[in-house]
């Protein structure tokens, strides 16, 4: 089974209900945190050098990086698709993040 992430940021469950809400809250933080913006760990998040880069060139930088960012620091999913919502004319690129369990993708092996 496959699930969506959308890079809006929202609160933060310091406990949550499954380990499913867990990771999809993991992945959603890697989207939303700008990288060099954490304090002790400038390397998490993801960069934003694509901004000034036309659209089509932006988007396969950020598909990349996200891809990469999400495999090192979330080790319990694989991304599957990555596509964007928003306006290119208001400059608005959200990504949206389709991710599958490792576990699951183990038992289709």
């Amino acid at each position: 089974m496959e699930y969506e992430v959308l890079a809006t940021p929202g609160e933060i469950d310091f406990a949550p209900q499954s380990t499913l809400a867990e990771i999809l809250q993991n992945v959603r933080t890697i989207l939303t945190t700008p990288k060099y913006s954490v304090p002790l760990n400038r390397e998490f998040g993801v960069t934003s050098t694509w901004l000034d880069d036309p659209l089509p060139v932006a988007q396969a930088r950020l598909t990349a990086e996200i891809i990469a960012e999400v495999q090192r620091r979330e080790p319990r999913v694989r991304v599957t698709q990555v596509t964007f919502e928003g306006d290119a004319q208001e400059g608005i690129l959200r990504p949206k993040v389709r991710v599958r369990l490792v576990e699951q993708l183990e038992q289709l092996a």
